[in-house]
């Protein structure tokens, strides 16, 4: 919803795709975008059943947890005109199959070309028009330029980029670090450690990135640095809240129930693709662990603390 209003603001003309008639009329009537009470959809934004409004859009946004974008996809795949940009919008990596966001929409609709959308913005800023910069990335840069115009106003800057793998990376890696920032927070354990963890958790994030052929660039860049900077130090964040709760003593079951956070579902993901390339991970396995209940937060925080001193890269 907070998407529909930064593109209607553009001067684009924007349907919001529900599952159902329910649902549609739902939206048409509330007119509120969930989580921000001092914002409510435009006036201009349509909502519709999604099979029944896709096919007169030139580009579609998918908006949906990331674990939950291949149903969606699945669902409308048969309403999509050729060539039609496909956006995800979920930061995460498909348990089970270690299929980025992209790659999900490639396999089930292969007639459209993916997209991604990503960078350090909470949905309720987005909504009330706050100055915001994110990445949009595609294979043709052709068409990651013409969306991003098309998206862009004074207040949502998107940048472009061919670097597709690279944007969801930052995305998918930094959830699960920003869990380990809230752990660190609720824990207290101060800002000095706070910043540490940031720094090495970035180096994590661009050991991950390089091995799977991202661009520096990106990694530091808005959907990667960028990110992960807003999502390490910002209650607004769920994975860091959810961090919170677990250094707060509570169990993962607990901190994680009416949380969405992608980070815990992305968390062994990370791990096991890592592994596969021989990238050593240490505080993502530490989230993954807590997460687990294989190990407790004091005792990954020591494991952590007591890793062998070596130069910094």
């Amino acid at each position: 919803m907070a998407l529909a209003n930064v593109i209607t603001r553009a001067g684009c003309s924007v349907t919001l795709a529900a599952r159902d008639a329910h649902s549609a009329a739902i939206i048409g009537e509330r007119r509120e975008v969930r989580g921000s009470r001092e914002s409510k959809l435009h006036d201009q934004v349509q909502a519709a059943i999604a099979s029944a409004s896709i096919a007169h859009h030139d580009a579609m946004l998918l908006a949906v947890p990331a674990q939950h974008l291949r149903a969606a996809i699945t669902m409308i795949a048969p309403a999509l005109t050729d060539g039609i940009p496909v956006i995800a919008c979920a930061k995460g990596i498909e348990r089970g199959t270690h299929k980025f966001m992209t790659d999900v929409i490639a396999e089930c609709a292969p007639s459209a070309l993916a997209a991604i959308l990503s960078g350090p913005s909470f949905a309720t800023d987005v909504a009330r028009g706050l100055p915001t910069a994110v990445t949009l990335a595609a294979s043709d840069d052709a068409v990651a330029a013409a969306l991003a115009h098309a998206m862009g106003s004074t207040t949502f800057r998107p940048y472009h980029t061919t670097d597709v793998r690279g944007v969801e990376i930052g995305g998918a890696a930094k959830n699960v670090l920003a869990i380990a920032a809230g752990i660190v927070s609720g824990r207290g354990l101060g800002a000095s450690a706070a910043a540490a963890l940031t720094t090495r958790g970035f180096a994590e994030l661009f050991r991950f990135g390089d091995a799977f052929g991202a661009r520096p660039e990106t990694l530091t860049g808005l959907s990667g640095l960028g990110d992960l900077i807003l999502s390490c130090e910002s209650a607004q964040s769920r994975n860091f809240s959810l961090g919170v709760a677990l250094g707060q003593g509570q169990s993962p079951r607990a901190a994680q129930s009416g949380r969405l956070a992608e980070g815990a579902f992305t968390a062994p993901v990370l791990l096991e693709m890592a592994k596969e390339k021989g990238v050593e991970m240490p505080i993502a396995s530490a989230v993954a662990a807590i997460l687990d209940q294989t190990l407790d937060v004091d005792t990954a925080i020591e494991n952590l603390l007591t890793r062998p001193f070596k130069a910094e890269g």
